[in-house]
């Protein structure tokens, strides 16, 4: 509480609106709540039951539509698949305030600003692109942390037309959630993500659909341990958001997954070979490549 005669400081970001609050957008709303630097909430979603829950776990303070939104918030943080952000932002574009700013949480980047040219249009310099570099298999407003952000990075791709300011009110907003910012061309994220986040879903993925087709899948599953829970987790994630971002960086995941299909025949041929030597050396460098990375 502050002192009698003190005067309120006005919040640092007057209104937000999240437009998907899910684990990531709703996240983002908590982690600015609880830094106390956000005055209004406004949720905007597809689901009324989503946004309704979300409300009632105090994410959001109200519900509107994206046009009522864009009207009255000085930040918009976008959280939709990538395949809903044009018709999204083209009904936001013509409501925008002056000085409103667009960023959003988008795992890949070069199709997002492809989207928010074709939905923007001539005020494309509102849209700081963004993408917060951390996730949970848990989806839904129930799944929401504000502590998500805390010490993860955050990979921000600013475009020619943003202002400094612009790209400096991000920053802050993604500051007060506690992250580690870094910028970088949107090529280079996009395949930088495909490498260490998007092939990993996909493998993932992959390799549960192996078991479920196998013709014993649940007795197979009965006998699974931490090994099957730790490599599987990420495959629990929500299937219309992971297809979109496959889809969307196609060319970089394909790239990757051809490389790792490479060595997967190398590993093969040292099994079938009984290169034993061979083996463990790959096993070895694996395990040191591992070993040294830390997680921060």
């Amino acid at each position: 509480m502050r002192d009698a005669g003190q005067p309120s400081r006005a919040p640092q970001i007057p209104v937000l609106a999240v437009v998907g609050v899910g684990l990531i957008g709703g996240s983002f709303a908590a982690a600015l709540r609880a830094a106390g630097v956000v005055g209004r909430i406004i949720g905007v979603g597809r689901n009324p039951a989503s946004l309704a829950q979300a409300q009632q776990l105090g994410l959001i303070d109200e519900v509107a539509d994206a046009a009522t939104a864009a009207a009255q918030a000085d930040l918009i943080f976008l959280s939709t698949p990538v395949g809903a952000m044009p018709a999204v932002l083209r009904t936001m574009a013509s409501h925008l305030c002056v000085n409103a700013v667009v960023t959003d949480g988008g795992s890949t980047k070069q199709d997002v600003i492809a989207a928010a040219r074709e939905g923007l249009g001539e005020r494309i310099g509102q849209f700081v692109p963004g993408h917060p570099i951390a996730g949970s298999e848990r989806t839904g407003p129930e799944a929401a942390n504000a502590d998500l952000y805390r010490g993860r990075h955050v990979v921000l791709t600013p475009l020619a037309q943003n202002t400094p300011a612009q790209v400096a009110f991000v920053e802050a907003a993604w500051a007060a959630c506690g992250a580690r910012l870094s910028t970088m061309p949107a090529d280079e994220h996009d395949q930088i993500l495909a490498s260490v986040s998007h092939l990993p879903h996909l493998l993932a993925a992959a390799y549960v659909a192996q078991i479920d087709a196998s013709g014993d899948g649940a007795r197979r599953l009965s006998y699974a341990g931490s090994g099957f829970r730790d490599f599987s987790r990420i495959a629990a994630g929500s299937a219309e958001m992971w297809r979109d971002i496959f889809l969307a960086n196609r060319e970089a995941l394909l790239a990757e997954f051809e490389a790792v299909q490479a060595t997967l025949d190398t590993v093969a041929g040292f099994i079938r070979e009984d290169q034993g030597e061979a083996l463990e050396a790959f096993l070895a460098r694996a395990a040191r490549v591992r070993g040294g990375w830390r997680h921060e």
